[in-house]
């Protein structure tokens, strides 16, 4: 495959085309790409291949931030090189716009997104991608310098561009790091963030539960450190290989230093906010190395949900109910008080005992969210014991919505009663539309006096149960088949991995200076955006 990127196409809210960049050949113009692109139906795949054009396309898509960004190409490509090279344009323009891209920061600052695109991709062929090396190519011009530029001052001469040999000169030996960096304050910090992906059957036994984690790393230390960063797991370094699957790194991390011990991440970072790793974690590990053998006790989560269908005297009622495990938690483990960056020089905990560490987890933003079937029309009753819930009629979505404050308090269980409403019946609908007796037919066939041997009415009890009986059966559609929790913390990772220590080590390293120690930090989250879900 030597493919080449002909053309990225840049596309806001509105499809609107803010930005096309022709790096080669002669490609679709955007005006006659983006139609073509629009007749897919939605959701439409990343790759999509064009056979009527001329000559026929590949077309990449991307979506960030309500922006539609599409690369092309009449030639076989890798896909997954041109989908990666697309995230790295995203992350160059964070980098240098600010986040998040906007339309009206790339129309307001083209020439430096220009400039990125040039450098990112020469004639096609992806170069150079890393933020840090960009910043030694690409000229911004400050607040400064645009308001003296747009004034016309006598004597002014134009600015010359510095040439290209002399940034080749000057270009760093490491591609993702900048020379000569300085910093007035030296810190280390590490986020490990893990995003849970729960499956749980309807007796709460998990059926499948995996969470991937990433590791963002941030550097401010002067000159070239050599870092040595240790992680370990819940039974300590030794089964970190197997608790760590399909781990992915920077190229700056030494891959070799990590299989001959895995645990250890040895780099010289980036200068700034970097992903360090990622890896994914089977919450629900084989035992005896039998199949479907799998020890479900240990899947600790701190939320568990139950959902009870088809309560009450016509089975129209239903009950979500959640039970926070305030065994996670410390004794103020569920305030909504902040998080700070917790751990000095030298300290191996890296935090204390606030809100939000990992002596004590914070749970925040607890969201419940039930999808309920296209057959109901409303629900009559709604009435959470805590925070607030809401039915949206337009996409059949139930959300309950526990503020921060009332997790404060200290409550373990919560619930929530629905009584659903399905479609109308005809006597339903003649009493909707003739509320108030207009379009009715008052005639009248019957004698004015009832004879004497009419016929007793039935016995009203039986009418009522088999009337019930038959709500009960049609309310059993209208029930929910899942519901899922959404909710995060601090301070606490699923997988039980931790960060043992961050060290410099003073030998490799060069241009630190003597005695200094940076100020280093660790923090822990666990998403969990509608990841664990129960079915009924």
């Amino acid at each position: 495959m030597n493919g080449v990127i002909e053309a990225l196409h840049i596309h806001d809210e509105h499809n609107r085309p803010i930005l096309s960049h022709t790096y080669t050949s002669r490609p679709l113009s955007a005006a006659h790409l983006l139609p073509l692109y629009l007749e897919h139906p939605a959701p439409r795949p990343n790759l999509i291949y064009l056979p009527n054009t001329n000559p026929p396309t590949l077309v990449f898509s991307l979506t960030h931030a309500n922006l539609l960004y599409l690369a092309t190409s009449s030639s076989e490509l890798e896909p997954l090189l041109v989908l990666e090279f697309l995230h790295r344009v995203i992350d160059a323009l964070e980098e240098f716009l600010g986040a998040p891209v906007l339309a009206h920061k790339i129309e307001e600052n083209y020439d430096v997104v220009a400039q990125l695109l040039t450098e990112m991709c020469d004639a096609g062929t992806i170069s150079t991608t890393e933020p840090n090396a960009l910043r030694d190519v690409v000229e911004v011009e400050g607040l400064l310098g645009k308001l003296l530029g747009s004034i016309s001052l006598p004597g002014k001469s134009p600015s010359i561009p510095s040439a290209p040999s002399l940034i080749a000169q000057n270009a760093p030996a490491l591609p993702w790091r900048r020379a000569n960096v300085r910093h007035t304050s030296n810190e280390l910090y590490a986020d490990v963030v893990e995003t849970l992906s729960v499956t749980l059957a309807p007796s709460g036994r998990p059926i499948a539960a995996f969470a991937n984690g990433t590791i963002a790393f941030t550097s401010k230390v002067s000159g070239v450190p050599d870092i040595l960063l240790n992680l370990t797991g819940p039974s300590g370094k030794h089964n970190l290989k197997n608790v760590m699957e399909l781990p992915v790194f920077h190229p700056c991390v030494r891959l070799n230093r990590w299989k001959e011990n895995p645990g250890e991440l040895s780099f010289i970072p980036p200068d700034g906010r970097f992903i360090l790793a990622g890896y994914e974690v089977d919450l629900l590990p084989f035992t005896n190395g039998k199949s479907g053998n799998f020890n479900s006790n240990s899947l600790r989560l701190p939320v568990s949900i139950e959902v009870k269908t088809g309560l009450g005297s016509t089975g129209s009622d239903f009950d979500v109910r959640l039970n926070i495990n305030r065994s996670f938690f410390g004794p103020s483990g569920s305030s909504a008080s902040g998080l700070s960056r917790g751990g000095g020089p030298g300290t191996r905990s890296f935090g204390t005992h606030h809100p939000g560490s990992a002596a004590s987890p914070l749970l925040q933003d607890l969201v419940v969210s039930v999808p309920l079937p296209s057959e109901v029309r409303n629900l009559s009753d709604v009435r959470p014991s805590k925070g607030d819930a809401s039915f949206n009629p337009g996409d059949k979505q139930l959300e309950w919505h526990i503020p921060n404050k009332e997790l404060s308090t200290g409550t373990s269980y919560y619930s929530l009663r629905c009584t659903v409403q399905g479609p109308l019946t005809e006597e339903q609908e003649d009493t909707e539309l003739n509320g108030f007796g207009f379009g009715k037919d008052y005639s009248y066939d019957e004698p004015y006096q009832s004879g004497a041997n009419q016929k007793p009415k039935e016995i009203e009890g039986s009418s009522e149960a088999e009337k019930d009986a038959k709500k009960a059966a049609q309310n059993k559609i209208l029930m929910p088949s899942s519901a899922s929790v959404s909710f995060s913390v601090k301070g606490w990772l699923s997988s039980g991995i931790k960060v043992e220590s961050i060290l410099i080590d003073s030998r490799k390293s060069r241009g630190i200076g003597e005695g200094i120690k940076p100020y280093k930090g660790v923090k822990y989250l666990t998403i969990s955006k509608g990841g664990v879900e129960i079915r009924c």
